[in-house]
């Protein structure tokens, strides 16, 4: 009841408010006993004090169900009475959107675990208010390293020997802690130099309460307020969890990447170890290398960041829009920079967890958009956008992905000009919260996929240095490729008959040379801009001294 005299609610508007809140209280009491019965019916999970964990599970519960009423109340309140097109309403909303950003990564920081990977997920969404990823964006490196102790009992428990039978060193001290797993060096007898990746114990466990709590606060939130629908994130965010606990799958998923890439010089991904991998234990191929956005390190070896950025966005567009199979989480952090390789350079690709196989006509689709977004075709645009099933939200996708609007006259990579911005800014005003939930809602989870790894590529190039032609023109070129190609009849990109890919790149060629006449058009009007306004100046100096000659 604090929250409610807090923001003085009305006492007709108390309700849905008081509802939500005891509700979440007694879910609570109900998560109490959810918990000491998913822990008393798993007797493999090693953790000692089983109540302990149950009553842990019930304090993160509270958090959340404290956090998400006192959201929920502010931005229900705080933004009562003002016109959604008014300047005032936009200054209140980028303060209650701070407010409620910094509540939900302190929500993440107390409640670890999944919270932290909720928020890291969120945060790479290219659609939430930009307070919230900026805020949720330190989440990254939140992860808390497990006791070596923990760790050491699901390594014997899942290998089935002590790991002086298998290893001839094995470091306690993790090279890497994630969310959901830690990551040691290790040496096998055989003297070869593996990385260890290791579940922590008891997390398919803490996820079933876990994602128990989300489930609910987005399906109450939502019959209480119905413009705030945020269940379609929760059950993307569930099911993208729930792969990356099987790391034979995600082992399945690198070798599978590997294949995909086995002509490409410029990719290395890890060779799996399958006698010493399990659903918790993941062994593979130590890489060395430094982070894909580590500029000092990539100029300290003198490699070009710009053509390390533009190597990066080959191959996801490759992903993308040729093979339909994606390294869903391409953070800084699971690319790799190897010194090593034909061009000075290879890429290496690290865990394969959250990967995912695109529907082939949403592939076909994917590309047919990006072409008619290259070429700012906005009839083609609003077709697609039918099939994807956004409907007039399609006018949207050239400023979503490539940085300009439909009606843009601006070259490509080359922004939005100031009336652009203008025009944009007022159409936004008028959209509301429900508007973008809905789009997103509407979204297929595929297209929901590609734009969360496209956000990720598109801040690593920023960092890298890297103009956004780089990676327009790449994902331009792959799209046409993908047109051309079968996923069924032809497997092996690399290997398609030399007519097939000539034609392919005919296209491109063709795309090409399109963009680069409008271009140069744009470039001749302003050039003769410029020479008319040169002109002008010029003449108005002339007729300005001659009547000051004519005066004296």
């Amino acid at each position: 009841m604090e929250i409610l005299r807090k923001f003085k609610l009305p006492a007709r508007s108390k309700s849905p408010i008081f509802a939500f809140t005891v509700t979440g209280l007694a879910l609570t009491a109900v998560t109490g006993a959810a918990a000491l019965s998913v822990f008393r019916d798993t007797p493999s999970v090693h953790n000692p004090n089983k109540i302990a964990t149950a009553i842990e599970g019930v304090a993160r519960s509270s958090r959340a169900i404290y956090a998400i009423t006192l959201t929920v109340a502010d931005y229900k309140y705080n933004l009562r009475g003002f016109p959604v097109d008014s300047d005032e309403y936009l200054q209140r909303l980028t303060e209650v959107h701070t407010r409620s950003a910094r509540r939900f990564r302190k929500l993440c920081e107390s409640n670890k675990g999944f919270y932290v990977k909720a928020g890291q997920f969120v945060a790479t969404l290219k659609l939430v208010p930009k307070e919230y990823s900026l805020a949720l964006s330190s989440l990254q490196d939140q992860a808390v390293p497990c006791s070596f102790q923990d760790i050491k009992h699901v390594l014997s428990s899942n290998l089935g020997q002590n790991l002086e039978e298998i290893f001839l060193s094995f470091d306690e001290e993790p090279i890497a802690a994630a969310s959901i797993a830690q990551v040691h060096h290790a040496v096998l007898k055989n003297h070869q130099e593996v990385a260890v990746k290791v579940q922590y114990p008891g997390l398919k466990q803490n996820m079933k309460l876990d994602t128990m709590i989300m489930s609910f606060l987005s399906k109450s939130v939502a019959k209480i307020f119905p413009e705030y629908r945020f269940d379609w994130l929760v059950y993307e965010f569930v099911k993208s969890i729930s792969q990356e606990l099987d790391f034979i799958q995600e082992a399945k998923n690198s070798e599978r990447i590997a294949k995909n890439f086995k002509h490409n010089k410029m990719v290395t991904v890890p060779t799996v170890f399958w006698e010493f991998t399990t659903a918790q234990v993941l062994t593979m191929q130590f890489c060395k290398g430094f982070k894909v956005d580590d500029v000092e390190s990539l100029k300290r070896t003198n490699l070009s960041p710009e053509k390390v950025a533009k190597a990066l966005v080959e191959v996801f567009a490759e992903m993308i829009f040729v093979h339909g199979f994606i390294h869903g989480d391409p953070h800084p952090g699971n690319i790799l920079v190897s010194p090593r390789g034909n061009n000075g350079f290879s890429l290496v690709l690290l865990d394969h967890g959250n990967c995912k196989t695109l529907d082939e006509g949403f592939r076909l689709d994917f590309c047919r958009l990006w072409e008619a977004l290259i070429l700012l075709d906005s009839k083609k645009i609003q077709e697609l956008g039918k099939q994807f099933g956004v409907g007039k939200y399609a006018k949207f996708f050239p400023v979503i992905f490539t940085g300009r609007t439909s009606e843009s006259k601006s070259g490509l990579g080359k922004g939005m000009s100031i009336q652009e911005r203008q025009k944009l800014k007022q159409e936004l005003k008028l959209l509301k919260l429900e508007d973008v939930t809905t789009f997103m809602g509407s979204l297929p989870p595929d297209f929901l996929t590609v734009l969360r790894t496209d956000g990720l590529i598109r801040s690593i190039t920023l960092k890298l240095g890297a103009p956004q032609r780089v990676r327009l023109l790449a994902y331009a070129k792959s799209a046409v490729y993908g047109l051309g190609y079968n996923l069924v009849s032809e497997p092996d990109f690399v290997d398609k008959s030399i007519t097939s890919r000539s034609l392919m790149l005919m296209s491109y060629l063709r795309l090409r040379l399109v963009l680069e006449l409008v271009e140069l058009f744009q470039g001749m009007k302003k050039l003769k801009h410029t020479i008319y306004t040169l002109y002008e100046r010029i003449i108005n100096g002339i007729t300005k001294n001659v009547k000051v000659s004519s005066a004296l």
